[in-house]
């Protein structure tokens, strides 16, 4: 496929992010990236590194900036490292690179006639790693161009066969690029740089972002989806055809970058793009520009929807300026009927409860679809459920509210606690519940059908014996509407109406006294707890005082005597912890007429997301919300009985939470 001297040639171009991120010398950027064949893990030949590599069959398709052919485009095969998450100026050679070229003597091959191109069999393909191309160069017919930089996800390395029977032929374009940049944004940092740890659950989680691609754009013709391929999610083809025309202003060009007097197409999307949104590095191809603006999706939106030209090559696309450029999949089906909590297990699925269709519980895989029948696993016919949370065997706990009881249901939807769910006189009609990591449920009663009291919480083992005593754990609890724990075991309690946080020990103490007060807590709705124990809790408030209070482990208040506060904070209903430790706020907007949205907050509590938040997926009511082990954010909208899913827009979290608490990696990655 490739002679010596192109080979030598494709090692000058992988070397060029490693000179201009300036970590490397030339000489010591070309000794690291000819080394890559024998010291990359994971998809090269190597007898130590797990399962056999397939020997490939040839991958043929073609290369267009918008409508027009690329000649002369570098094409890599590159697989995403197992070995450690990495950041920019990462070598290459280094234990813990974050790219593996899949082809013999680590070379590329060249688009002709067309923009057609044909990478032959002779590269090797482990198992379980996820692939992409990468296309660097070329000329759309304007000029060869050094900026144009286009991906395509394949996905998984097939167990048996070859990408040949899976993908026949590839298209590799600007939309194709940004579906790409989307779907495996929260495990890169640049084109060469895509990467995971080597866990089960990272591995997990990278694949089914990469698979997520394919929800967003057939990866043969390179056309956006309406529907996802399950049938039963909307894709923003609008916004990204928007997106791909954002870069084909530049891959349509002769890629100067003049400016800024007189900014060229790639000037304007590069200083648009940086690595930090406003501020950060610039990029130096579109591939990195995408990957960027993935990133941060609520950054400069006005200056990149000026790039577009009136010949824009894809449509239909947006008229008017979005409010970000987050990508949001809206799924329904498989039961989803009012839904009002999520829970995320730990192969990525999402466990959804139903506040309309009394007992039901819905499931989706991770890229969206049904797996639980259209009417959802029933678990009780007699109540309705506001909450549910997943222990670390994968099956799922619900608060039964009206039929005292608490019910335990397979990972298949299967009951295991009886038609009648585990029942005790200390269970009085529980509101809301999470699990330890011994896989036991811990649940607030309301102590009856009006939620008055008498106030407790219920601990219940993995068998559905009682474990918190005869008048369960007792506190300064007054309507306890949520309920979490921390990396110690401890219970968090978030008390509406007496505006207090409960803190109780593994064993039932009580940590807090008459309750934990102060940083802007006001009507607490849910909490969640980071990796270093400190609890973060959605203030409902009242009008015009919504905000996001932060205690310490001991209790506390970090936050501002008026919490963190920020337009699009109103009326929080949930909030999570992704892993990076980024704070993930469900707002309705009913109180201070906000649109209703996500809004992320750094681990310091300034917003991050722009002062409308995320609005992408036709978020509608959000009452629930969930970060999974591919960066995707999960909001359940409860006026369309939907849920969204924000793709790439988190850190990957360890999932399910009560894995986090067994291990203490609360708020970390996976």
């Amino acid at each position: 496929m490739v002679r010596n001297l192109a080979a030598v040639r494709a090692l000058a171009n992988l070397a060029e992010p490693l000179l201009s991120a300036g970590v490397m010398t030339m000489r010591s950027a070309f000794a690291a990236v000819l080394s890559v064949p024998l010291l990359l893990t994971g998809c090269a030949v190597d007898s130590l590194s797990g399962p056999s590599p397939e020997q490939g069959m040839a991958i043929q398709g073609s290369v267009h900036g918008g409508q027009q052919p690329i000649v002369g485009a570098h094409i890599y095969l590159l697989a995403a490292n197992t070995t450690g998450y990495g950041g920019p100026g990462i070598a290459a050679s280094s234990s813990n690179a974050s790219v593996s070229l899949l082809t013999t003597g680590g070379g590329y091959v060249t688009s002709g006639a067309g923009g057609a191109f044909s990478i032959s069999g002779d590269y090797t393909c482990t198992p379980d790693t996820q692939v992409y191309l990468y296309a660097v160069g070329g000329n759309s017919g304007v000029g060869s161009n050094s900026a144009s930089g286009l991906m395509t996800a394949l996905g998984n390395c097939p167990a048996s066969g070859n990408f040949a029977s899976a993908t026949p032929t590839v298209m590799i374009n600007e939309v194709t690029t940004v579906a790409a940049a989307y779907s495996f944004a929260a495990f890169a940092s640049d084109p060469t740089h895509v990467s995971s740890s080597g866990t089960t659950l990272a591995k997990t989680g990278i694949k089914n972002a990469f698979a997520n691609a394919a929800n967003l754009v057939d990866l043969s013709t390179g056309v956006t989806r309406t529907t996802t391929p399950g049938g039963n999610g909307t894709v923003p083809r609008t916004l990204l055809n928007t997106l791909g025309n954002i870069l084909a202003a530049c891959v349509n060009s002769d890629g100067s970058v003049n400016g800024p007097t007189n900014p060229s197409a790639c000037y304007t999307l590069f200083n648009n793009a940086l690595s930090a949104g406003s501020t950060g590095s610039v990029p130096t191809d579109t591939a990195t520009a995408a990957i960027n603006i993935a990133h941060n999706p609520g950054s400069n939106i006005a200056h990149l929807m000026g790039l577009p030209t009136a010949q824009a090559p894809f449509s239909p696309s947006l008229a008017s300026n979005p409010n970000d450029f987050t990508v949001g999949i809206e799924f329904n089906g498989g039961g989803l009927n009012d839904p009002v909590g999520i829970a995320v297990d730990g192969v990525g699925d999402a466990w959804i409860v139903n506040h309309g269709g009394a007992g039901t519980v819905t499931e989706l895989s991770p890229g969206g679809v049904a797996l639980s029948p259209a009417g959802g696993y029933v678990a009780t016919t007699q109540s309705q459920f506001q909450a549910i949370a997943i222990d670390p065997g994968g099956n799922v706990w619900l608060p039964a509210y009206y039929d005292s009881a608490i019910i335990k249901m397979s990972s298949s939807g299967t009951l295991l606690s009886g038609t009648t769910g585990y029942k005790d006189a200390t269970i009085k009609t529980p509101y809301s519940i999470a699990v330890d990591g011994s896989g036991n449920a811990w649940a607030t009663n309301c102590g009856n059908s009006s939620c008055s009291g008498p106030y407790s919480v219920v601990v219940v083992s993995n068998s559905g014996s009682v474990l918190s005593g005869t008048n369960g754990y007792t506190g300064s609890n007054q309507i306890p509407l949520s309920i979490a724990l921390d990396g110690s075991g401890n219970a968090w309690v978030a008390n509406r109406d007496n505006n207090t946080m409960t803190k109780f020990s593994s064993t039932g103490t009580v940590l807090s006294g008459a309750g934990f007060s102060g940083g802007g807590l006001n009507k607490p709705y849910a909490v969640a707890l980071d990796h270093s124990g400190n609890a973060w809790v959605a203030s409902y408030g009242s009008l015009n005082t919504s905000s996001v209070t932060e205690f310490s482990s001991s209790g506390t208040a970090l936050s501002p005597s008026t919490g963190y506060t920020a337009t699009a904070i109103d009326s929080p209903d949930a909030i999570a912890v992704d892993g990076a430790g980024q704070i993930w706020v469900a707002n309705t907007g009913v109180k201070n007429n906000v649109n209703a949205n996500v809004m992320e907050l750094s681990n310091t509590g300034s917003a991050i997301a722009p002062d409308t938040g995320y609005q992408g997926g036709n978020i509608n009511y959000p009452l629930g919300i969930a970060v999974d082990g591919s960066g995707n954010v999960w909001a359940v909208n409860s006026l369309d009985s939907t849920v969204t899913q924000l793709i790439g827009v988190a850190a990957p979290v360890i999932t399910p939470l009560s894995v986090g608490v067994r291990d203490n990696t609360l708020g970390t990655k996976p």
